[in-house]
């Protein structure tokens, strides 16, 4: 029986074991899908060799970027990003191949552009780590320009993030994992007052469905959407690959 996974450091905030269960249950799919919390990004090759049904596996905090030099190749678009969330592990007789693919930009793209409208031009895009790279990519695809902002000076920092800014970035997208489950209290510190009925707010946290980040925006603007439908859509992303023929 096929196995595939999630790798990341912490995993209790991860949905995907449930998803991928309930899919194999309700498809009939002879597989399963475990969670494998890596105290150290280099112990991934170790986790392949001894579990040898291992198919495929989704990346997640705080991997995305450290995983590609362990990697056999990486697909085109995540090359272009530099950030993998999915990777396909190919066999051939002891040989261990490991491919790295982004699914996160088509689940953000596509669960996104229902919401869109021609105002929407520009985006703040809160965080600057891997999942930061995927949303960025895909704003480009969708001719949005991202301005990232994060506590690095090098980029816009949160205390400079005006009035003035927030009206001319209708779109705000968090990437970071502040009011990750059990972190709920936290939130990433923007002037929400500053928020308009045209602003649509994104984040990429689904556990819990409602976090503080769209709770502060929700007295302000109604288009809040929370990272489940990613979720859903990556991983079907995620799940054609690791069973295509093709690298």
């Amino acid at each position: 029986m096929k196995l595939y996974g999630i790798i990341g450091k912490t995993l209790r905030h991860s949905f995907s074991q449930k998803y991928f269960t309930k899919k194999f249950e309700n498809e009939s799919i002879p597989a399963a899908f475990n969670v494998f919390p890596l105290k150290e990004i280099a112990h991934v090759a170790v986790l392949c060799r001894i579990l040898p049904d291992l198919a495929g596996f989704s990346v997640t905090i705080p991997y995305k970027t450290e995983i590609i030099p362990y990697l056999t190749g990486l697909y085109p678009t995540a090359r272009a990003i530099g950030a993998v969330n999915c990777v396909k592990v190919v066999r051939t007789g002891n040989e261990i191949e490991l491919w790295g693919y982004n699914t996160d930009y088509v689940g953000f793209s596509e669960s996104l552009k229902p919401y869109l409208n021609p105002k929407i031009t520009s985006a703040l895009v809160l965080g600057t780590g891997g999942a930061s790279k995927a949303i960025v990519f895909a704003l480009e695809q969708l001719n949005i320009r991202a301005v990232l902002v994060s506590r690095n000076a090098e980029r816009l920092t949160y205390d400079q993030l005006t009035p003035e800014i927030i009206a001319d970035n209708l779109l705000i997208v968090n990437t970071t994992p502040l009011g990750t489950f059990p972190n709920i209290s936290e939130f990433p510190p923007i002037p929400y007052h500053a928020l308009t009925a045209e602003h649509i707010m994104y984040d990429l946290v689904y556990n819990p469905a409602q976090t503080a980040f769209l709770q502060n925006s929700s007295h302000y603007t109604s288009n809040l959407i929370n990272g489940m439908a990613m979720l859903e859509l990556q991983a079907e992303a995620a799940w054609a690959i690791w069973n295509s023929d093709k690298i």
